[in-house]
């Protein structure tokens, strides 16, 4: 008919009778007299900063927890930070919580989540937290990129590198992550025919980068397919009013027209054209024969015309010669001695004079030694 109940100096007693709550037994020795056995002592640890009970509304409402715990009754629109001991423990979703009073510190800050966007001085802690998977979607603006901020469909902002964190359920918040590094794009594979009825093969590239991230993201579903598509357009139209020639003999011009046609699109799309190039030309296998035959020809032809200029040359300065040693017979004894001088410096010089017929020739010679 007694019952002995001993509380601990870190416990507290519920005290149920007929299954309503009807007090707290503190920290002692208690003895109750209940013959019927009507009521129930539920004994809970205060080491726990939370008095967890299925019944918690009865016994919160009853208040009898005043000086005891601290009640919070957490809203649909607020969430609740929990700290114990400075340490961040958890947050906290709508609903009826109570936390004892005298074993831990425990401090609670209230958060209003009509503001989809969650920001934090201690963001990063709390992020790592079990409930804040569950509570926040967080998400994670990489190094060189911005994230373009969308809730509920409009624009807010432009996000730096860096966390974010966006409370579930307040609003349908989206990030859009996009890269603001220089890029390439390679125009390859074109087949073009030009003016002239010649298929070419063209590859290109395009130089860009983003420079309006909040424009790239709304004009179009995206934006470098958009610009690659206006640059294959625009390379078919420029190639195919020139003839072959031409745009061999041009394509430097080619492509800073190129560049003309595709800046102010891309400047809609928020993408500024850095620079723009021909890289490969390449032909059919017979247009590539005939060319290297034209080639061919021409530089044979060139080679034949020096080699004339070349013998012309020469025989004028013979002419010259002769006539200035006609008009010098001095200059012509000394040629004739230069003559003789290399020769006897070949080797032994021997003369063989013939008869009386060759008297004048001999004495030519004996005049010259």
């Amino acid at each position: 008919m007694f019952h002995r109940i001993k509380i601990l100096s870190y416990e507290m007693g519920l005290v149920f009778r007929d299954r309503e709550f009807v007090g707290l037994l503190g920290e002692g020795t208690h003895w109750r007299f209940d013959p019927w056995s009507q009521s129930r002592v539920t004994i809970v640890s205060r080491r726990e900063p939370w008095l967890a009970h299925e019944k918690l509304d009865l016994i919160v409402k009853s208040g009898l927890l005043a000086g005891q715990a601290e009640v919070l009754d957490v809203q649909d629109q607020q969430r609740a930070l929990v700290w114990i001991e400075g340490r961040f423990s958890q947050i906290l979703g709508a609903g009826l919580y109570a936390y004892w009073l005298g074993q831990k510190r425990v401090n609670v800050e209230m958060i209003d989540i009509r503001q989809a966007r969650f920001e934090h001085k201690d963001l990063k802690v709390i992020a790592r937290t079990a409930a804040a998977k569950v509570l926040l979607d967080i998400c994670e603006v990489q190094r060189d990129r911005v994230g373009v901020l969308f809730i509920d469909g409009r624009y807010i902002e432009t996000l730096a590198p860096g966390q974010y964190a966006f409370w579930k359920g307040a609003a349908e918040a989206r990030v859009v992550e996009v890269d603001m590094r220089e890029t390439a794009a390679d125009i390859s594979g074109q087949e073009i025919m030009t003016a002239d009825k010649v298929t070419l093969r063209v590859n290109a590239l395009v130089t860009y980068r983003i420079v309006d991230a909040r424009r790239a993201v709304s004009a179009a579903d995206d934006a470098r397919q958009a610009l690659y598509r206006e640059a294959q357009l625009a390379l078919r139209a420029i190639i195919g009013g020139r003839e072959l020639d031409a745009f061999l003999a041009g394509k430097d011009e080619v492509a800073q027209e190129l560049s003309a046609a595709i800046r102010v699109r891309a400047a809609e799309l928020g993408i500024e054209v850095i620079a723009v190039g021909i890289r490969d030309v390449i032909l059919p296998g017979e247009m590539k024969d005939l060319m290297n035959r034209v080639t061919e020809a021409k530089k044979a032809a060139e080679a034949n015309l020096i080699a004339r200029r070349e013998e012309t040359a020469a025989i004028r300065s013979q002419a010259n010669t002769a006539k200035l040693l006609a008009d010098q017979p001095t200059l012509m004894r000394l040629r004739e001695l230069e003559v003789l001088e290399k020769i006897a410096s070949a080797g032994q010089l021997k003369i063989v004079l013939g008869g009386d017929s060759e008297k004048g020739l001999a004495n030519r010679v004996v005049n010259l030694l």
